[in-house]
């Protein structure tokens, strides 16, 4: 009777069967034996039709905890041969994607790496924390494999750090789905050649590309223009405005040294306006009504006209206002706010491009939050495959459904 409970639990069927239960209360290890019908036939991959069994090894899998107990399956697996003469083994259709696992226990680790540490994971299911990363590592791979990127036309670029120093490397997400589509090492213009050929390897071509959020690295303006053809780029106006926000805090810092009553307006001034306390908000209106005396009420007035600026829809309006703002700061004394301007001048296109667009690379930035608070957690992180396996597990949204039905 027992036999049949277990069966039925694992989803063991024909030819298929529970053949003995071993119950170790010290350990609290469950064992469950499980062997195939005399004379049974077996299918394979390679060959079509069902070949007789040559001979057979036994093969242990862990897999889900029964109740509090671990769990392992040990499985008397057939060797099959083929009308060619070969002897190949047939595994079970629950056999996991990495050897010693079931599907099912493979699906569990892989649902707790999403929102845990592999350390975590580790500790939950009882098995290394090198266990749990070849788990996902090998889940990644096989998911990125079968990608379809034929319909991706809108790219978002960033970098982020995975290691103290100049250790950097590139995320792509596909902009219209918010998901990342390709990681790789470094933060050049050889980054966006990689994605390019990631595109050809996967349904699509880099000339279907016509969008990309990028930052203002001459690296990645560099390799998209050489390797994204048909992309126009896109700096989005947060960038922008908090290249002025740096300017501004640059302004109130020179301006300080002279005049005491700046100090304590740090916050005051880079916060929105709604977000201040009502003691903050007087301060910072007392300070803007001196804006014909002190440059830094100036500065704070060029970032708050650019913000404006930056939030119209007519592309001929924005140009036109752009091209003023900029005029007007070069002839001010406000120097910080000098390098805003020039750079503005420089990336004039990509920049106006924002009203049309309306690219971000905030989603990218939110991702990249995640993934600093998720190494901050967890050790191996500052190797550049497990980085790679944790942000597709955190933000590439990957199918796992056809690998293994259970991760549905």
């Amino acid at each position: 009777m027992h036999s049949k409970l277990f069966e039925a639990a694992l989803g063991v069927s024909d030819p298929w069967f529970v053949s003995g239960v071993d119950f170790d209360a010290t350990t609290k290890l469950l064992t469950i034996q499980i062997d195939f019908t005399a004379g049974s036939r077996f299918a394979h991959p390679e060959v079509t039709g069902v070949h007789p069994v040559h001979d057979t090894i036994v093969k242990r899998y862990r897999h889900l905890n029964f109740f509090q107990h671990d769990c392992y399956l040990e499985v008397r697996t057939p060797r099959v041969k083929l009308p060619d003469g070969r002897v190949v083994l047939v595994e079970p259709d629950w056999a996991g994607k990495l050897s010693g696992f079931t599907l099912l226990f493979e699906a569990m680790v892989l649902t707790l790496a999403q929102q845990m540490p592999f350390a975590a994971v580790a500790r939950a299911v009882g098995e290394s924390w090198h266990r749990v990363h070849a788990i996902c590592k090998r889940y990644v791979e096989l998911a990125l494999a079968a990608i379809d990127l034929s319909g991706m036309t809108s790219a978002a670029v960033d970098e982020t750090s995975y290691r103290k120093g100049h250790n950097y490397l590139t995320l792509v997400a596909d902009a219209d789905e918010r998901k990342v589509v390709f990681v790789t090492d470094g933060k050049d213009a050889a980054t966006v050649k990689a994605f390019a050929a990631h595109l050809r390897a996967h349904l699509a071509k880099p000339e279907q590309i016509t969008s990309v959020s990028i930052d203002m690295s001459p690296a990645f303006i560099k390799g998209v223009s050489e390797h994204l053809p048909n992309a126009r780029i896109t700096f989005d106006k947060f960038h922008v405005v908090a290249q002025a926000s740096v300017a501004l805090d640059k302004t109130r810092r020179l301006e300080q040294k002279t005049d005491p009553e700046l100090k304590g307006l740090r916050w005051a001034l880079l916060k929105d306006r709604d977000r201040l306390n009502a003691a903050q908000r007087a301060d910072l209106d007392a300070l803007v009504a001196n804006v014909t005396t002190k440059r830094t009420a100036r500065a704070w007035l060029y970032r708050e006209q650019l913000r404006e600026i930056l939030d119209r829809k007519q592309i001929n309006v924005v140009s036109e206002m752009l091209e003023q703002w900029c005029t007007n700061v070069m002839r001010s004394k406000v120097e910080p706010m000098k390098e805003v301007a020039r750079m503005i001048r420089k990336h004039f296109d990509g920049i106006v491009a924002w009203t049309q667009t309306r690219q971000t690379n905030g989603f990218l930035e939110a991702i990249n939050g995640l993934f600093q608070a998720a190494k901050r957690r967890a050790r191996g992180y500052a190797n550049i495959e497990t980085m790679r396996t944790v942000l597709f597990l955190i933000a590439g949204k990957l199918n796992f459904t056809s690998i293994n039905p259970h991760t549905a």
